[in-house]
């Protein structure tokens, strides 16, 4: 009997740390109260997302500074007029590693299961935004693409040099140069959860409406793609 109450009890303290985790980490105006397990929530907006706003310039300028709250830009070519038409505009950011739970003010992790995954292994983003004007507005879309640091050297030769299988020498024509972003990354697909709450920050700037809350826990957040 004692052993039961002891049980309870302890059920109750981490059950009220995880709520006080998830209120630090998104806030009850973002994250709202969880569900059930194994409920993987539906997408609360379209991606890409039309915006009703002609107003390229300012619907730009939304974009850019949303974000820029969550990465460093490396490349922005604006929305622009060329011989009265209006091309489309595209975003790049650098690689961000993610937050973890000792970092609430950062969402870059958009719920509690980003969080926990950001806190136990190194993860990193990067995110790709398109705005297309239409005729009746103009369309959005957010990709984060999500990484996951693969624990092995990048420059280590032991085990090339012990394990050397190959027939002929390798011939390497440029032997400096450039790494690409994503060695020593493995790809983890797209976070859609922070695409959501990307989305739902760029909506409600634009129309200045409340943007809906991120599902907390538990779910797989990223697709393959």
């Amino acid at each position: 009997m004692e052993q039961n109450l002891w049980g309870g009890w302890w059920m109750g303290v981490w059950l009220s740390g995880v709520c006080w985790v998830g209120g630090c980490v998104l806030g009850p105006e973002e994250g709202g109260l969880p569900e059930p397990p194994g409920i993987r929530p539906m997408a609360v907006y379209q991606n890409p997302l039309l915006l009703a706003s002609t107003d390229y310039e300012r619907v730009w300028e939304i974009v850019a500074d949303v974000i820029d709250d969550e990465f460093r830009i490396e490349r922005e070519m604006p929305v622009r007029q060329m011989g009265g038409v209006w091309t489309e505009g595209r975003l790049e950011t650098y690689p961000l590693v993610g937050s973890t739970l000792l970092e609430p003010w950062r969402h870059d992790a958009a719920n509690l299961d980003e969080k926990l995954e950001g806190t136990l292994q190194t993860i990193r983003r990067r995110a790709v935004v398109r705005v297309i004007p239409a005729q009746a507005g103009q369309w959005v879309e957010v990709v984060v693409f999500k990484e996951l640091e693969d624990a092995r050297p990048l420059q280590s030769a032991a085990g090339g040099a012990t394990f050397q299988y190959a027939p002929s020498l390798t011939r390497i024509e440029t032997p400096v140069a450039e790494q690409p972003t994503n060695r020593g990354w493995i790809p983890l697909g797209r976070d859609t959860v922070l695409e959501q709450y990307l989305l739902g920050k760029i909506q409600a700037r634009v129309s200045g409406l409340p943007p809906q809350p991120i599902p907390l826990w538990p779910w797989k957040t990223t697709t393959g793609g």
